[in-house]
């Protein structure tokens, strides 16, 4: 009896789980990375500091994953949030959790999430082999056969956690779409999500590097088969940018609108004040008694909103009056441009800018318990490569860490093997 041999393609952060996992029970584990080092990802996430997961229950971080949120209900349910902070925590890793609800390493340092992870599959007795792209992956007589640059490997098993194409400087390119296509499995087309966006009044270019800590970003359909509810709506932080726009809000709403089959089908609003209702507007607005209708509008809005931001919206609004001298149309396109601000959308920042990739490997084709293909044999797909992307805040790499898991234990469940 030996054990099953099990390669693992790509060390990123459910390659990195899926080894040690796997190698914790019982199986001899390859680790396969193109890079000179593990989990490049890793390092340049969250500025550097790694959001690793986030202060939420299982259904809370499923629910961010739209149409693969019941897909991911198995895995993240048997690897909670709680468990990923544990996880760490026992690595050496301690945590914290900041306002918004998004759970860092205490240091502030990516580098020492990467090393609890690359220092774990290090103890579990997995090889790791750097520099080592692999070319194709294969099926013959229940033997896989793995070919990178240098070598032809051999495995019982094989776990693909080779990333998707965002931020292809870290190496992630796509390389394994390729193989598993070959393999039998569909491939819906990858976009860019978690994406800056492009486009933007030439107003709301001036106002570059403006952030709003709270607003509410919607996308709606337009055109013949428009619905009046959202297609998403996000509330969080925005910044404008000498392209367009960035920020969580506009990155959460990206792949919705990089999903659409033209960007004219589409149509992306802000509420640059989501705590003040319509109504309390106008009843500002309207208040011509006393002190009240001397003030000026932009001196009522600045309470709300940044200066340069207030001067512009005066401009487009039709001036900065006093409320008692103010038109009842100028006073609508305050609330306008305040409550339900179109924003225009050229494009995005592409997938060099992109913090995760939409499209990946059918998830009809994966058993979502074990992360097993459904197409081939012994076969495990975990992480990006899988058609999941979810909002900012750590709850990709949550998947990452939840479906790499399952794939290591769905991989090892048989037990050994016989010659």
């Amino acid at each position: 009896m030996q054990p099953l041999r099990i390669i693992v393609i790509g060390a990123g952060a459910a390659g990195m789980v899926a080894a040690a996992e796997a190698a914790r029970r019982g199986a001899s584990v390859i680790l396969l990375e193109k890079n000179t080092k593990t989990g490049v990802k890793i390092l340049m996430s969250g500025g550097t500091r790694c959001n690793l997961t986030h202060d939420t229950d299982a259904r809370g971080i499923t629910d961010s994953f739209g149409h693969a949120k019941r897909f991911l209900q198995k895995s993240v349910g048997s690897f909670p949030p709680r468990d990923v902070v544990e996880m760490f925590n026992r690595l050496g890793v301690p945590t914290k959790r900041e306002v918004s609800g998004k759970i860092f390493p205490e240091s502030n340092r990516a580098i020492d999430v990467r090393d609890a992870l690359h220092n774990a599959v290090v103890r579990s007795g997995t090889e790791i082999r750097l520099q080592s792209p692999v070319q194709s992956v294969t099926r013959e007589n229940n033997i896989w056969h793995v070919v990178t640059e240098h070598e032809t490997l051999q495995a019982d098993r094989v776990i693909v956690t080779a990333g998707g194409r965002s931020w292809p400087g870290c190496g992630t390119t796509g390389d394994a779409y390729a193989w598993l296509k070959k393999l039998g499995h569909t491939i819906v087309t990858t976009r860019p999500a978690l994406v800056p966006l492009v486009g933007g009044h030439a107003w709301t270019k001036e106002l570059s590097g403006i952030t709003l800590d709270d607003c509410v970003a919607s996308v709606r359909s337009v055109g013949a088969k428009a619905k009046k509810k959202p297609l998403i709506e996000r509330r969080s932080s925005w910044l404008f940018t000498h392209f367009g726009f960035s920020g969580p809000a506009a990155m959460d709403v990206s792949g919705t609108i990089t999903a659409a089959s033209s960007l004219k089908d589409v149509q992306l609003t802000l509420d640059l004040l989501p705590g003040v209702p319509v109504s309390e507007l106008e009843a500002v607005l309207s208040d011509r008694s006393g002190d009240g209708g001397r003030r000026k509008v932009a001196t009522v809005f600045s309470q709300w909103l940044p200066g340069r931001l207030v001067d512009a919206l005066a401009v487009q609004s039709g001036g900065n009056v006093s409320i008692a001298e103010l038109p009842a149309a100028v006073m609508q396109r305050w609330i306008e441009n305040t409550k339900r601000l179109h924003m225009p959308v050229n494009g995005t920042r592409g997938f060099a800018k992109a913090e995760v990739t939409a499209g990946g490997v059918a998830l009809k084709e994966v058993d979502p318990r074990t992360m097993a293909s459904r197409i081939v044999d012994d076969l495990f797909i975990a992480g990006e490569v899988l058609d999941v992307d979810g909002w900012i805040g750590g709850y990709n790499f949550q998947a990452a860490f939840a479906t790499g898991r399952s794939a290591a234990i769905g991989a090892t469940a048989t037990g050994d093997r016989t010659d």
